[in-house]
């Protein structure tokens, strides 16, 4: 059913005041909550739609990191619980169970195909500074960095060449890593 509704000659919509999406990626094992309200401060800050706390599956963390994780439905419902607290929000904040349904390692490129795919653009992806160093040693860092831009929990120790090639894509760092 459509409905005519009459405007002044020139009239423009306003721009929407919120836009895009920041991506918490992360096994969220050792993340507190005073972390995920630090993030959440952040989208709000930054004024981003949504807010996607996509946590690992116990497989793709096996492949990425030595670290035991807890398994993948405890993280998941301890981010649903903190989603649940903080709904009063205006930032929508998602839990992404995709990896959960897969139930087996996902590597990182088909991750972020689904997340960029999914969810509304600018993309900006939240990592913690060894999830950033990881990530820039994938050869398909180049490809996907142009598209995304990346916020980091602090800056990296010893910061892998390409991230230091691609700092000005860093945003909320400072853009020299040396």
């Amino acid at each position: 059913m459509r409905q005519n509704i009459q405007v002044p000659f020139g009239y423009e919509p306003p721009a929407p005041s919120r836009k895009g999406t920041l991506i918490f990626y992360d096994s969220f094992e050792s993340i507190s909550d005073e972390e995920l309200l630090r993030v959440a401060e952040e989208a709000e800050t930054r004024k981003f739609t949504k807010l996607v706390l996509y946590p690992l599956h116990e497989e793709t963390m096996r492949r990425m990191s030595k670290e035991p994780v807890s398994p993948f439905y405890r993280r998941e419902d301890r981010l649903h619980e903190w989603r649940r607290e903080h709904k009063g929000a205006s930032t929508a904040i998602v839990v992404e169970g995709w990896e959960g349904k897969r139930k087996k390692y996902t590597p990182m490129d088909s991750a972020l195909r689904h997340l960029t795919e999914v969810y509304p653009a600018p993309h900006f992806l939240y990592l913690t500074p060894e999830l950033a160093n990881q990530f820039a040693s994938f050869s398909s860092f180049e490809e996907w960095i142009v598209k995304i831009r990346l916020l980091l929990t602090a800056e990296p120790h010893q910061p892998h060449p390409r991230l230091v090639k691609y700092s000005h894509r860093c945003a909320g760092t400072r853009s020299d890593f040396a």
